[in-house]
């Protein structure tokens, strides 16, 4: 285990300050786009209109290419595709050339894992590997046996050739058909002058948050691949002086697999070969933000899902109130009474409204045992059971202030004393 291994990893993946003692802590794991995933997987109409309201505010979609972004039609551009036909192709099975499954990325990241061992490698991805190791590898993967690649004797050209042949042979490029005329859209912004007129340059703050909400409607499988290609290139181009592949030099190779429409023609291909292969360069030098939710998506994300549990507490007391429970009148959630603060406690803690009812509960009870339950040894250890719960300065029974204990705590206890004293 590494020397770090237990530390508690913060949102920009630094170290925790302090003493030694903190390096003895559990792995705290928190992922700032948790909520809009949640969204995702709970709610997908929410999600996706949510993901399209904002793309179509950066971007002037015309409906042609809306409907292509939404799957509802093929593009329209005259000689793009031969055929749709190889889109139907879902060999059992089968890897590559077949469609792309969570399953077929979890082997090819065994590549990827092999290539970021060997990022040194001169000319890695351009120099051509062995045909032969190739295809021994590529049974390998297909096999699923799980084998050591630097041991068994494959070079880093070899799994590199491999992946891009991978890629190649997909139905259809890893940021898919349906995609493609929103990138050529993003490539076009550029920033304004004083005036208001375009100007050459790109407006690089909205074409990343364009393209996070854009990877966001990606197939599971493709966005995973996507990532950790990107991460994979943005880490080969790091090591540039050793390896002689800059980010363009990568762009050139990969973004007929990443970018380019299948069948492509060569009119199409002319008119965009350079945006095509700018935004593949982009991709990659700024793939580290691009897999990040926008801060106010994020947000909107939380938002929901905080409203969402706001209804069930309020649903949860109406049941109460059903079925037969007095149901007192409670503080809203969203209002916070003006109360004195216990000492110690923090100045914005309010209690939920079912925990609220269930402390009131409680000091019912504990009012009905003192008051009408007769003097006995049984009655004494109610009365020191709810008195362990409570605080009273000035001994009075029916002034007492519940301490600060968790919500299932106090359900536990309100359980047992009743089952004690009706039973």
């Amino acid at each position: 285990m590494s020397r770090h291994s237990n530390m508690v990893v913060h949102e920009d993946g630094s170290p925790p300050r302090g003493s030694q003692a903190a390096a003895t802590r559990l792995p705290v794991i928190f992922n700032p786009d948790f909520f809009v995933e949640k969204l995702r997987h709970e709610n997908a109409d929410v999600f996706l209109e949510l993901v399209l309201s904002n793309i179509t505010r950066l971007i002037d979609l015309p409906g042609a290419e809306f409907s292509q972004l939404l799957g509802e039609e093929g593009p329209k551009t005259p000689g793009f595709f031969r055929s749709f036909n190889f889109l139907k192709r879902k060999d059992k099975g089968a890897m590559f050339g077949a469609v792309l499954s969570e399953s077929a990325v979890a082997h090819i990241y065994r590549l990827i894992e092999f290539l970021s061992k060997n990022l040194h490698v001169e000319g890695l991805f351009r120099i051509p590997g062995n045909s032969v190791r190739q295809q021994a590898l590529k049974e390998l993967l297909t096999s699923g046996a799980d084998v050591d690649l630097q041991s068994a004797g494959f070079h880093p050209n070899d799994a590199a050739t491999l992946l891009k042949t991978f890629l190649g042979e997909l139905p259809e490029p890893l940021l898919t058909h349906r995609h493609f005329h929103v990138h050529l859209r993003i490539a076009d912004m550029t920033l304004l002058d004083e005036h208001g007129n375009k100007t050459s340059a790109p407006n690089k703050e909205r074409q990343t948050e364009a393209l996070q909400l854009l990877l966001l409607l990606l197939p599971p499988a493709n966005r995973s691949l996507l990532k950790l290609l990107l991460d994979l290139l943005y880490h080969t181009a790091k090591r540039q002086d050793a390896n002689k592949m800059s980010a363009f030099n990568l762009a050139l190779m990969f973004a007929p697999h990443v970018l380019w429409p299948r069948h492509m023609t060569a009119n199409d291909l002319k008119d965009h070969l350079k945006t095509l292969n700018n935004s593949m360069a982009f991709l990659i030098r700024h793939s580290q933000k691009l897999f990040k939710a926008p801060v106010y998506l994020r947000e909107h994300a939380r938002t929901h899902f905080m409203k969402t549990a706001t209804l069930r507490s309020k649903d949860d007391l109406d049941l109460l109130s059903l079925n037969g429970s007095p149901r007192r009148q409670v503080a809203s959630p969203l209002k916070r009474r003006a109360a004195p603060v216990a000492f110690g406690s923090a100045p914005d803690q309010c209690p939920s409204p079912a925990q609220q009812y269930t402390e009131e509960a409680l000091q019912d009870l504990f009012r009905h045992v003192h008051h009408n339950m007769p003097d006995s040894a049984k009655k004494k250890k109610l009365v020191r059971q709810v008195g362990s719960l409570t605080t009273s300065p000035h001994n009075d029974p029916s002034k007492k202030r519940l301490r600060s204990r968790s919500f299932g705590g106090l359900i536990k206890v309100t359980q047992s004393l009743m089952f004690s004293f009706f039973f």
